[in-house]
Formats: C-alpha cells, sequence, structure tokens
C-alpha cells in the first residue's frame, strides 16, 4: 500500500528532527531552528507539526524528554534520541536516498522507457 502524502510529510519532518536530535538533546525551538537554518530557510517547521511530531518519536521509543532550564533561564522540554533512535535515523536516512535517486532517474530521464 502507498503511503498518502500525509504520512509522507510526517516521514521526512521525523527524520529531519531524528538528524537533529542525532548530535544532542535539544528543546522544540532548537530543533525548529536547526532544520531551518540547515535548509537555507527553505523548510519551515510550525509548532503545530513539531510537537505532534515529536509526541509521536516519544510513543515509539525514538526519543525520550526531560524537562531542564535552557539557556535563557527558561523551563524547556528537552528532547534527546534513544538508541532505538539511532537506529531508526540510520533506517530512514538509507530508504531516503533510495527515494532521492528513484526520483532522480525519472526527472533525468531524456526518454520514455521502452
Amino acid at each position: 500500500m502507498r503511503a498518502s502524502p500525509l504520512e509522507m510529510l510526517q516521514g521526512t519532518l521525523d527524520v529531519l528532527i531524528l538528524k537533529t536530535l542525532s548530535w544532542g538533546p535539544a528543546h522544540g525551538y532548537a530543533i525548529v531552528r536547526w532544520i531551518q537554518q540547515l535548509s537555507g530557510d527553505q523548510l519551515i517547521v510550525s509548532e503545530g507539526s513539531l510537537y505532534p511530531a515529536l509526541h509521536r518519536l516519544d510513543e515509539r521509543g525514538w526519543v525520550e524528554s526531560e524537562w531542564k532550564i535552557s539557556d535563557t533561564g527558561r523551563r524547556a522540554k528537552f528532547y534527546r534520541l534513544t538508541t532505538k533512535g539511532r537506529a531508526q535515523l540510520r533506517t530512514e536516512h538509507a530508504t531516503w536516498r533510495r527515494f532521492v535517486r528513484a526520483v532522480s532517474r525519472v526527472l533525468e530521464a531524456e526518454s520514455q522507457p521502452a
């Protein structure tokens, strides 16, 4: 069964969050900022998308969270990647590379297949 566009978007956001957390624990605002900065301001993640994704990843055991004090002195929930999450990141990254190669082959094709 083919994934719906929403599932594909959620999957993309999930892998971006996992990658971001692979550098160390972070609170929601930092995750959003890093994704935006690293994408050259091309990817903007809203709180309405981020927090449901973080809860989904937590339910799957891919991230864990705890309350801490941020650099600005405010109480914030920090998320960190679990061992299971690191394994999932490797799997998702490999899947993403295959997807990009497949789409590139189609877009770069100069003629129809026989």
